[in-house]
């Protein structure tokens, strides 16, 4: 079970009271179209990667820089981000980046105000439209200081919760909107992380489009390295180097000496823009 965002007993929490089934979920989504004249080209990679707590050491990714993994996903910022990062500078970016690493940004935002889990920041139906923009501006600006410049995608991180309970998914999807178009405002590109279940279902099946993230990282334990065969909301949905999928969580590999607890990820979708 993933640690790195809500802790292991506050996803049971979460899970028990959204009734999740991790291998459910099916829906619609579609992307909002962004000025292509306005936009640094988007960077993308296609291939597995890996999200951890705490960014590695650079001597262990300098040693698990394979072939294997291609990229990393590291936690930039949030109230709610579970670890702290010493290794996470813009000197640690910029030196991963030369050796071949893409990173991929994930912003631990404000969760649900029907999530069970102890959560330093929580949003509420009055709350989330605010809470959006400032965690918005936030994100971009950690994102910044490491040297992931505009063009950038970053993935707002939301952990399960009740999609049935309307209120509740209401506020969510304000405050994700908010969110949103907060980042597109600074030329960053708005990513979503969550669960088939619960929280990507929300943002693939919600009826009004407006203002949804262009790129969904959705959390499936299948351990299926793919972003198609289990895709659960249609073949045209999320196309054209949009999706992320966790596949497998806890994994403890060693390469080159340096042994780490990763989840992976097969990825088709944009990174951060370094270098």
């Amino acid at each position: 079970m993933s640690s790195h965002r809500l802790s292991k007993k506050g996803r049971y929490i979460a899970w028990a009271t959204a009734g999740v089934a991790v291998v459910a979920g099916a829906g619609i989504a579609a992307q909002t179209s962004m000025a292509a004249t306005t936009w640094p080209a988007q960077r993308t990679y296609t291939g597995r990667a890996f999200d951890t707590c705490t960014a590695p050491s650079l001597s262990a990714m300098k040693a698990w820089h394979t072939g294997f993994y291609g990229a990393a996903a590291v936690y930039v910022g949030g109230r709610n981000r579970g670890c702290a990062q010493p290794n996470l500078t813009a000197s640690w970016v910029r030196s991963v980046g030369a050796v071949g690493w893409k990173l991929i940004p994930i912003y631990v935002g404000a969760q649900p105000p029907c999530q069970k889990s102890s959560s330093p920041e929580k949003l509420t139906a009055s709350t989330a439209a605010s809470l959006g923009a400032s965690d918005a501006k936030d994100a971009v600006a950690k994102a910044s200081a490491l040297g992931m410049k505009a063009g950038s995608a970053i993935y707002l991180d939301m952990e399960p919760y009740d999609i049935t309970n309307k209120a509740c998914n209401d506020a969510v999807l304000t405050y994700v909107r908010s969110f949103t178009r907060t980042l597109r405002a600074k030329t960053y590109r708005a990513g979503f992380y969550g669960f088939t279940s619960s929280s990507a279902k929300a943002i693939a099946t919600a009826t009004d489009k407006t203002d949804l993230p262009g790129n969904l990282w959705y959390a499936l334990w299948d351990k299926q390295y793919t972003t198609t065969k289990d895709w659960p909301w249609g073949s045209t949905r999320f196309t054209d180097h949009s999706r992320g999928h966790q596949y497998m969580v806890n994994s403890k590999e060693t390469r080159g000496g340096h042994t780490i607890t990763v989840d992976r990820d097969a990825w088709d979708a944009p990174v951060a823009i370094t270098g």
